[in-house]
C-alpha cells in the first residue's frame, strides 16, 4: 500500500514537471528592441543628411564626389545589362501604346471627317437655295413675271421619285396656296398644286403622265399641247400641232394662257416651258412630230414659287 503511495506520488510530480512552462522575458528587455531600431534610424538620416550637406559644399573634385563617381562607374555595367535587358519590354509596350494611340487618333480623325463632310453638305444645300431663291426673287421683280399673280415661295422637302413625278413643298393653304395653282422657278414651268394641306402642298410636275399644258410657238404662233414624251426621262412632246403650221429647233415654247374668256386657262401667258429640240412629220400623222427640252431642273429643285391670284385676295 505505502509503494503504490509513492508511485503516484513520483508521477504526479512528473506530470507536474513537463507542463511547466519557462519564466517569459522580462518588459524590459522587448523595450528595448524597439528603440535600438529607431535609434539606428534617426542615425542613418543624420548620416545621410551629412553626406548630402557636404556633397553640396564640397568641391567636384572632392573625396565624396571622387566616391560617387566611382560607384557610378562600378554601376554602369549593370545598368547597360538591365538596359538591354528591359528594352524588348519597352519595345513591345512602346508598339502597343502606339497602337492604341493610332487607333484612338484614327478614330478621332473619322469622326472629324463625318463632322466636317456634314457641314460641307449642310453648307452647300443653304447655298443652292439661296442661289435659287435670289433667282426667284429676280424673276419676280422682273417684267417677264406674270401680272395679277404673287408669288408664294416654298422650299422642297420632298422630291421627285421613279414612280411619282410629284415633290412637297412647305406652302400651303395658311399660305393662300389652292388647287391648280401654277408652280414655277426662275426657269421656267415646273407643274401645278395636285393637293393641299394647311403647312404644305403636293406639286405633279410636268414630267408626270397626267400632265398637260397648252403652249405655242413663241416665233410662230403655233398652237399645241406640251405633255409627258412617251420615252420617259423629262423630254416634252410639244403635241397637236397641224402639219401646214411651223415650227423648228431652237425655237421657244411658252404657256398658251387664255384662248377663251369663257374658258381661262390655269397658267398665265407666257411662261416659258423649253426649247424644241426636233421636229418631225411624215405622211400618216395628221400633226407633227415635236420634242422639247424643258428649261427647268426637275431633278435639283429646291425652292419654287406658287403662283396665287390676285383676284382671289
Amino acid at each position: 500500500m505505502a509503494t503504490r503511495i509513492r508511485n503516484r506520488t513520483s508521477r504526479l510530480a512528473v506530470l507536474d514537471s513537463s507542463v511547466r512552462r519557462p519564466t517569459s522575458t522580462s518588459p524590459t528587455g522587448r523595450s528595448r528592441s524597439p528603440l535600438r531600431r529607431r535609434a539606428v534610424v534617426v542615425g542613418l538620416v543624420v548620416v545621410s543628411l551629412a553626406l548630402i550637406t557636404i556633397s553640396f559644399r564640397e568641391t567636384s573634385s572632392g573625396r565624396l564626389h571622387g566616391v560617387q563617381n566611382f560607384g557610378a562607374d562600378a554601376m554602369k555595367p549593370f545598368e547597360v545589362a538591365a538596359d538591354r535587358v528591359a528594352r524588348p519590354f519597352r519595345d513591345t509596350y512602346n508598339w502597343f501604346d502606339g497602337l492604341v494611340t493610332a487607333r484612338s487618333e484614327n478614330q478621332k480623325l473619322k469622326k472629324e471627317l463625318r463632322d466636317v463632310r456634314q457641314a460641307y453638305a449642310t453648307a452647300q444645300s443653304a447655298q443652292n437655295e439661296n442661289v435659287q431663291l435670289q433667282k426667284l426673287l429676280h424673276y419676280e421683280r422682273g417684267p417677264s413675271f406674270p401680272k395679277d399673280f404673287d408669288a408664294v415661295n416654298a422650299s422642297v422637302v420632298a422630291h421627285v421619285t421613279d414612280v411619282e413625278q410629284q415633290i412637297t413643298v412647305t406652302a400651303g393653304s395658311r399660305q393662300g396656296v389652292r388647287l391648280n395653282d401654277p408652280v414655277v422657278t426662275s426657269d421656267g414651268l415646273v407643274g401645278k398644286v395636285t393637293r393641299v394641306a394647311p403647312g404644305v402642298a403636293r406639286v405633279t410636275l410636268l414630267t408626270d403622265a397626267t400632265s398637260a399644258v397648252a403652249a405655242i410657238d413663241l416665233k410662230t404662233k403655233a398652237y399645241g399641247l406640251v405633255q409627258h414624251g412617251a420615252g420617259g426621262g423629262t423630254q416634252l412632246v410639244f403635241g397637236r400641232v397641224p402639219k401646214d403650221r411651223i415650227v423648228r429647233a431652237g425655237d421657244l415654247v411658252v404657256t398658251a394662257g387664255t384662248q377663251l374668256a369663257a374658258l381661262p386657262d390655269i397658267y398665265p401667258k407666257g411662261i416659258l416651258i423649253g426649247r424644241v429640240t426636233s421636229v418631225d412629220q411624215n405622211d400618216v400623222d395628221i400633226f407633227k412630230q415635236i420634242q422639247v427640252a424643258p428649261f427647268a431642273d426637275f431633278s435639283s429643285l429646291d425652292s419654287v414659287a406658287i403662283l396665287v391670284p390676285r383676284t382671289r385676295n
